[in-house]
């Protein structure tokens, strides 16, 4: 028998991945594992753009509210669940479909990526708590410059892990990574202008939502502004602008650059994999095609 076939569907935030997965999912009798690294925290829902359970649509979402968000959750701990639902997925006849966009816990859960065994070191961290993220950048670069192209440069929780496995390896792990599923790659991405449009238009729609008050209302049940600051991008400016440091209007401004700047990012990350097949959402016909083929080997 061979291995394990999964889907895994990647792109940048407001692509429309969310809306094509579930449609997908339905077609194929497919589960979806959610590969978003804020998505798995509790009670952060408006802000990371969370499938909500109408758009669900009764088909099973795996990975979601599964950590406390005053801790954090690791790629280490997302690869031990995300191949456990994988598993139950397939003892079920299911089709495994892994959605998002955080590249770096997907090629880890596929085992593309080797993640470093190297434990907390809270002597370290301790020394490194009051580094600002361009600083932390800054180390990075020096003891790791490959990690440092394509890290968040500013999630300080990151860079703190990766500056923390960098001192204690003193190298880049050289284990040879090998895949332990069969894999179908679909990218979804669009032209930069309409995907910038998408981002304004759904950043408005989530602010209309109520975000700001998820923002509160997380803090006021108590997660702490610095752990707010430590969860990026939206949360990071909505507790600038809710601790006064910054105006609404700065907020927005803000916002919109840094989740495009993100977008980029990612981007940055899923070119590098030759093996994802990129279509524009509305490729529906061709994506589906594809998809059966992969799924019952023909010419595959």
């Amino acid at each position: 028998m061979g291995a394990q076939k999964v889907i895994t569907l990647v792109g940048p935030t407001a692509v429309g991945k969310t809306g094509f997965s579930v449609r997908l999912a339905k077609d194929i009798g497919g589960e979806i594992i959610s590969a978003d690294s804020r998505q798995a925290y509790r009670g952060l829902n408006i802000g990371t753009g969370k499938v909500t359970a109408e758009e669900m649509q009764g088909v099973p979402h795996h990975m979601l509210d599964v950590a406390d968000p005053s801790h954090t959750f690791t790629a280490a701990d997302f690869v031990r669940e995300g191949r456990a639902a994988i598993a139950a997925i397939a003892a079920r006849g299911r089709v495994p479909i892994i959605v998002g966009g955080t590249g770096f816990y997907i090629d880890a859960l596929l085992g593309k990526v080797i993640l470093a065994d190297v434990p907390a070191n809270e002597r370290l961290r301790h020394e490194l708590r009051h580094k600002n993220a361009e600083e932390l950048m800054a180390m990075l670069q020096t003891l790791d410059p490959e990690r440092a192209r394509t890290i968040d440069a500013k999630n300080r929780v990151r860079l703190v892990r990766a500056v923390e496995i960098a001192t204690e390896l003193g190298f880049v792990p050289t284990q040879e990574p090998h895949a332990l599923y069969e894999t179908l790659w679909i990218g979804l991405r669009l032209p930069t202008e309409e995907l910038k449009q998408n981002i304004h238009t759904r950043l408005l729609a989530r602010l209309q939502e109520n975000m700001l008050e998820e923002a509160k209302q997380l803090h006021e049940e108590g997660l702490s502004w610095e752990r707010m600051y430590e969860l990026g991008l939206e949360y990071r400016s909505m507790a600038y602008h809710l601790t006064g440091t910054i105006s609404y209007e700065e907020m927005l401004a803000q916002l919109e650059k840094e989740i495009v700047r993100y977008a980029k990012r990612q981007m940055t990350w899923f070119k590098r994999n030759k093996e994802i097949n990129w279509f524009l959402p509305n490729e529906k016909d061709r994506i589906h095609t594809l998809v059966l083929e992969f799924l019952h080997g023909n010419n595959r």
